[in-house]
């Protein structure tokens, strides 16, 4: 096999799934930057004039959603959330969710670095960051399904030129000012997957696989040759993506200027390509846990957003001047979900052994650290849980929390349907009661 690796799908016919191999519960958090616009994204906040005495309207338009308790059907989605209209009876819409900020760092690197670690201001001694180990890497510590990856970091995010410092730029650590890397480009993530070397020549995995594979057909079920060939057919997309980058990247080096940023590749389909290696990896077991972040806070370096604008625009440039940005940041907003919405599709066309998808085997949070990217706020955070957990949780649900419930609430929910006996997680309160079967 020239030194690649390739994992294979668990197929019945071979013996590898047998009724007492339980399929494992994955985790995955998508993570979106800057925030959102709000009235684009939560319902209810959509009305630009407020109707005298109507106070209902006047809370949402100071940015806060209704502060009393309320779990009720996700039946019209707001603009932004439209590209879910086909799983909308497969997502929760989770509102209310704070977290408190701790004065004297940068909003924007606090509110990426310390998300899904949620530690109370002021309770980490050593550092001026409320940084804790993270949520994906206290879960896989102690999952019993070992994987090759314990967790794998995925960022779309290429950018080199250092103007901002890594707690703007990554949400997954090892523990307090420890980072766990992020894998940021194709190529790289690919051969960290399936090959044995970091030095050698990019070659057809899929082919050699295949020519092996070959003797094996005879062995298997009908069903398994159909998952079987399905497996290779997703293998083989994503190598003729990634050599369509490459060749892009080939042409602009012979340009005799200084090599463009990866950034003005089509953003669109570098963020889906970096989702196609990741629902692999969960897919073949590389990895049960899993985060991804689809942008850095506050990078003032541009993105051509393919398709949106005809220059590359600054995302928290944009941010910062929403009166007159408003229709541009509702389009970025819109094509973050459009990204979601690609990876669940991806991951509900997975069968797996246990009659279920892959989407319906995970849990698959898309969140941001920021409630408004103009305003700041740390309350209100957009959070959308997809999949179920393998049966754990409701689905089709707006789920309203009262003022002031910790974003570590979910967590610690997240943290106990993965198997962890946990009493507490961070300044968790308790778990969501709401979202659970």
């Amino acid at each position: 096999m020239s030194g690649a690796v390739l994992a294979l799908p668990l197929l019945e016919s071979l013996g590898q799934v047998t009724p007492s191999r339980k399929v494992p519960t994955r985790m995955a958090h998508f993570y979106v930057p800057i925030g959102v616009v709000r009235r684009g994204f939560f319902p209810g906040e959509q009305n630009d004039v407020i109707p005298k005495g109507n106070l209902g309207n006047l809370m949402t338009s100071l940015g806060k959603q209704d502060p009393v308790f309320s779990v009720k059907p996700l039946e019209h989605l707001t603009p932004t959330l439209e590209p879910l209209e086909e799983f909308k009876s497969r997502i929760t819409l989770i509102t209310g969710m704070d977290r408190t900020f701790q004065n004297g760092t940068d909003v924007h690197a606090q509110c990426a670095c310390c998300y899904l670690s949620s530690a109370a201001p002021y309770s980490i001694k050593r550092s001026a960051w409320p940084l804790d180990r993270t949520l994906d890497h206290i879960v896989a510590d102690a999952m019993e399904n070992k994987t090759p990856f314990p967790t794998l970091e995925i960022s779309c995010n290429t950018h080199k030129d250092n103007k901002e410092s890594i707690y703007f730029d990554n949400i997954s650590w090892y523990g307090t000012g420890h980072v766990a890397p992020s894998i940021r480009h194709p190529k790289k993530l690919y051969r960290r997957l399936f090959s044995t070397s970091e030095n050698r020549r990019f070659k057809d995995v899929t082919s050699l696989v295949l020519e092996d594979a070959k003797s094996m057909q005879s062995q298997l079920s009908y069903d398994d040759q159909q998952k079987f060939g399905e497996y290779f057919d997703s293998i083989r997309t994503i190598e003729v993506q990634m050599d369509r980058l490459q060749n892009m990247k080939s042409e602009l080096d012979k340009v005799t200027l200084e090599e463009p940023s990866d950034a003005y590749l089509p953003r669109g389909e570098f963020i889906r390509l970096m989702a196609d290696l990741m629902v692999v990896a969960m897919q073949t077991g590389l990895t049960n846990v899993a985060t991804f972040m689809v942008g850095p806070e506050r990078w003032d370096t541009p993105y051509m957003f393919d398709g949106l604008f005809d220059k590359p625009r600054s995302h928290h440039g944009m941010s910062h001047n929403q009166t007159q940005m408003i229709d541009d940041l509702l389009k970025v907003d819109r094509f973050h979900m459009e990204q979601f919405a690609y990876l669940m599709r991806k991951m509900d066309a997975i069968q797996e052994t246990n009659g279920r998808t892959l989407l319906d085997n995970t849990i698959l949070t898309y969140g941001s650290g920021l409630g408004d990217g103009s305003t700041h706020q740390y309350n209100d955070l957009p959070i959308i849980m997809a999949g179920n957990g393998g049966g754990q949780f409701k689905t089709g649900q707006h789920v309203n929390m009262p003022e002031g419930t910790p974003l570590a609430n979910l967590w610690l929910t997240q943290a106990r349907s993965m198997g962890l006996k946990m009493d507490r997680f961070a300044d968790s309160t308790g778990e969501l009661n709401a979202i659970k079967v």
